[in-house]
């Protein structure tokens, strides 16, 4: 049964050297001004990457490199990739014809660190099968603004583990800019993530912390995604603190499903979300300021809301074990929730405040009858614990009749007054 569908539309300081405004077509820096480095000297970096001894480093000298190939490491341990700065070091894959990411890393140990990223045909920098990989201090994105025919993902670490993301810049991916998938022990702190379809996302993954980031200007903030058929099925433990997710209410220009090999699930987040969980499990959201977002604040949400099959091996749909606190919201009243997604279609239409208006929370209503016959007993583990907001506007949907019979509820209090135990552990990151 699918449970979303048309509805009856209702008229209605960062880093000190960057500028942190909301136009979408901004730019970290201007790279077109940067000395560009001559043929023989980018051979140089394309050799050091094959040649790459263990536990050495690959020094890149400021300036602008034009590639036409990928750069390569592959199965390397304890190597590190410097450049002079984000501000200094560019390495432009927009003259790259074939293959897919800019920079491509299987290994050990792996720290990337200093120097920006641009234009890559596919995925910015990927690392894959690698245990133990820090960007830091990075900077990737696409310099036309925001494109569908840019690539993915900008930051694209994949089926790794021990993974660190910090003070890194991401932009103009038509998927995520920061995205972590099918991976364990994470943290992403202290980057900036803007106008991509997602800022930051965290997919089928484990142990994961994601904190200190700003992500703005996005069609979504942070997602929390498990998504069936993957080789790494349901991730839990993800902790979200003391970031800022604000004006999120970017156009959403990914490749829609169907279209192409590279449609996404994120074509169907609406602009103006600020934090969306599907079918995730164990997620605590404590401590953000959740600004401006037009559509909602936070989404909670299960698969079946977005009427694609859902079954899988070892996968359940539900998104389970969730925990709201201390938060701090902010709605435009100006503004309305997005109708160019069906999601949005849904809040506009059917909230619990009349038509048109933002949410800070929303609540699929979605739940495993198999563990209890009425949601009145919260068999989801659903907990929001806001305190001293008295204005928050939280809608839960019922959906389980599909169109025909939507229902709204302000019943806030059924999801008091319990607290869901998630429990992360980083400690393996000390180091890196």
């Amino acid at each position: 049964m699918r449970i979303l569908f048309q509805v009856l539309l209702v008229p209605v300081s960062f880093f000190g050297l960057f500028s942190c405004g909301t136009s979408t077509t901004e730019q970290t820096f201007d790279s077109s001004k940067l000395t560009r480095i001559g043929q023989e000297e980018v051979e140089k970096v394309i050799e050091a990457f094959i040649m790459a001894e263990d536990s050495s480093t690959i020094e890149i000298p400021a300036g602008f490199y034009e590639l036409n190939t990928q750069l390569i490491l592959d199965n390397k341990t304890a190597i590190k990739i410097k450049g002079a700065g984000m501000d200094q070091t560019v390495l432009s894959f927009r003259n790259l014809k074939s293959g897919g990411e800019g920079v491509k890393i299987v290994g050990k140990n792996i720290t990337v660190e200093d120097l920006s990223i641009e234009d890559a045909p596919g995925d910015g920098i990927k690392a894959q099968h690698t245990d133990g990989i820090t960007f830091r201090r990075i900077n990737v994105t696409w310099t036309n603004g925001d494109k569908s025919k840019n690539g993915t993902y900008a930051i694209y670490p994949v089926q790794c583990k021990n993974v660190m993301i910090d003070e890194c810049i991401a932009s103009h991916s038509k998927d995520a800019g920061i995205y972590v998938g099918q991976s364990e022990n994470i943290v992403v702190k202290n980057s900036l993530a803007f106008g991509n379809v997602a800022g930051i996302e965290i997919e089928n993954s484990d142990n994961a912390e994601v904190y200190g980031n700003t992500a703005r200007d996005n069609s979504g903030g942070i997602l929390v995604f498990n998504l069936p058929g993957l080789p790494k099925s349901d991730g839990k433990g993800t902790k979200i603190y003391d970031n800022d997710i604000i004006d999120n209410n970017h156009e959403n220009f990914a490749t829609p499903l169907g279209e192409g090999p590279n449609g996404n699930t994120v074509t169907m987040i609406p602009p103006g979300s600020g934090i969306v969980l599907l079918a995730a499990k164990e997620v605590e959201i404590y401590n953000n300021r959740i600004f401006r977002n037009k559509t909602s604040g936070v989404a909670i949400a299960s698969y079946q809301i977005t009427g694609f099959p859902a079954e899988a091996p070892n996968w359940s749909p539900y998104t389970v074990g969730v925990y709201v606190h201390d938060n701090t919201y902010e709605r435009n009243k100006l503004s309305t929730p997005d109708l160019s997604r069906e999601l949005g279609q849904l809040v506009s239409v059917h909230n619990a405040y009349g038509p048109g208006k933002t949410q800070d929370i929303i609540y699929d209503g979605i739940w495993d009858k198999e563990i209890s016959e009425k949601i009145d007993s919260n068999p989801m583990r659903i907990c929001i614990q806001e305190q001293g907001i008295e204005d928050l506007h939280f809608t839960r949907f019922y959906l389980m009749d599909g169109e025909e019979n939507i229902e709204s509820f302000k019943d806030y209090q059924l999801f008091q007054n319990c607290k869901v135990a998630v429990t992360t552990d980083i400690t393996s990151l000390a180091g890196l």
